[in-house]
């Protein structure tokens, strides 16, 4: 194994001057960073780093460049992330895909922990369930009835296979011991737009997609999988309050870097994104969104992952959900 000259500099506590290996007398950042992406842009995760990224320009004074990998539900993105240097120019935005593909794919191109380090968890979405205005049920309670009694009648949409729309859906079957059936989408939109012509009866989304059609009439938006109701839908209860205890089921959004980046840099950027989802016009646009602004030290954001991924991978062996 090669000594590296870095890591005695970074237990002198020195880290902040470093840039990259090579370069001791530089501060970071000394050049444009690098955010990758691994959706399109225009949906929830560009969304959310597009709004960071814009901050943290702002506070670092070096630009943030936004790079979208979309493909193979997150995992292109995040192994490009994995396999850049740890100099602190790279990191990557995941959502809850990120903690269920260990369980969704037989292998991936790199090992959740130990080719990444967290950096914070940004925000937290809390899922909608929205019903077509014709189904036979208008609530929560009515919803499980009706499905007992009608066992693979109840069809429900998702943005995908493995996504947490479809694995939210599945553990509101475990938990009410119903028979629904899946029909996944290539992305929410083609969902929403089934549910609203009474294609599928039930649809789970961030809040974000489901606010204007449950205003607007267009969709019944029945519950919300949270242990409280969502500020921007109030009126909204949870399926904890309609009798379904335990039920809770999210996407999220957070940071993460290369393993071995050096941890100041770390603490410093995780240190700067809790300021900026505290600032009022971030945490405004987050929560109009339906994202409840988060912020978190490494470790926290690290034992969050550790939780969804147990939790998630449980739902997963259960339904025996599979990706290729």
């Amino acid at each position: 194994m090669t000594h590296h000259p870095t890591r005695r500099v970074f237990n002198l506590g020195l880290a902040a001057t470093l840039a990259t290996p090579t370069a001791f007398a530089q501060a970071w950042p000394a050049k444009p960073i690098r955010i990758v992406v691994p959706y399109p842009p225009g949906g929830f995760t560009d969304v959310t780093a597009r709004l960071i990224g814009q901050k943290l320009q702002e506070r670092l004074g070096q630009t943030i460049v936004v790079d979208n990998k979309a493909g193979a539900n997150g995992t292109i993105g995040v192994a490009d992330l994995a396999r850049s240097a740890p100099d602190g120019y790279s990191f990557v935005i995941v959502i809850a895909a990120h903690a269920a593909n260990p369980s969704l794919y037989a292998k991936l191109p790199y090992d959740n922990r130990n080719d990444l380090a967290a950096v914070s968890l940004i925000g937290v979405s809390p899922l909608v369930a929205a019903v077509n205005n014709d189904a036979p049920f208008k609530n929560a309670k009515e919803l499980v009835a009706y499905a007992k009694q009608n066992p693979g009648k109840v069809s429900f949409g998702s943005s995908g296979n493995g996504a947490a729309a479809h694995l939210t859906t599945e553990l509101l079957k475990s938990l009410t011991q119903t028979d629904m059936v899946h029909i996944p989408y290539k992305g929410a939109a083609a969902a929403l737009q089934d549910l609203m012509g009474g294609q599928i009866h039930l649809l789970f989304d961030a809040a974000s997609g489901l606010i204007n059609p449950g205003k607007t009439g267009q969709v019944r938006l029945i519950g919300v999988a949270a242990e409280r109701r969502l500020p921007m839908l109030p009126d909204v209860p949870t399926f904890i309050e309609q009798g379904i205890a335990g039920f809770t089921g999210s996407t999220w959004a957070g940071l993460l870097a290369p393993a071995r980046t050096p941890p100041a840099i770390i603490k410093r950027v995780s240190d700067e994104v809790a300021k900026i989802v505290r600032l009022d016009d971030v945490k405004t646009r987050l929560e109009g969104m339906g994202t409840l602004p988060a912020g978190s030290t490494p470790e926290e954001f690290a034992a969050f992952i550790d939780a969804e991924t147990a939790k998630w991978g449980k739902v997963i062996r259960e339904a025996k959900v599979k990706l290729d």
